[in-house]
């Protein structure tokens, strides 16, 4: 393959990559305007994966693996929302060493109050752009998602 025709193929793939960097970065600012005063993206998802996937408990490691981000970052994050009141975290009965986070009655509130504060947001893109081109991109993102987490390097 000839390097401009492998750059030729490389380029729909580099430029999906920079839309979607873009797009998340975009996303979260107009996401963190709306949390509640002092909550940063981050502090959002760590609430909303444990209350969206219905976690009574997580281990600071399990969240780290999950948001692929170091224990120090993920601590730093947990300890933010712990001086908020929006987690609990005590040591694990099974492993004296180890902690457990817990979301806390204030982190679901806060979380709620967080997605009633996006949804005119999100009324607006299907306003301007249609529910469908949100449905209709979902199955491709799913199965790029899946691959990628299956083959992390």
């Amino acid at each position: 393959m000839s390097e401009n025709s492998e750059q030729q193929t490389l380029e729909p793939i580099s430029g999906f990559f920079l839309e979607i960097s873009i797009i998340e970065q975009l996303a979260r600012k107009r996401l963190e305007r709306v949390l509640p005063y002092g909550m940063k993206e981050p502090h959002f998802g760590v609430l909303h994966h444990m209350l969206r996937l219905e976690k009574e408990e997580e281990s600071p490691a399990a969240l780290a693996a999950a948001f692929q981000v170091t224990r120090p970052i993920l601590t730093n994050t947990i300890q933010r929302l712990e001086a908020k009141g929006y987690v609990s975290v005590a040591a694990n009965p099974k492993d004296g060493r180890g902690k457990l986070v817990r979301v806390t009655a204030a982190g679901r509130a806060a979380r709620e109050k967080a997605l009633v504060e996006v949804a005119p947001l999100f009324a607006r893109f299907v306003e301007n752009l249609g529910v469908e081109l949100f449905s209709g991109t979902m199955p491709a993102l799913n199965k790029i998602r899946s691959y990628m987490d299956e083959n992390r390097d």
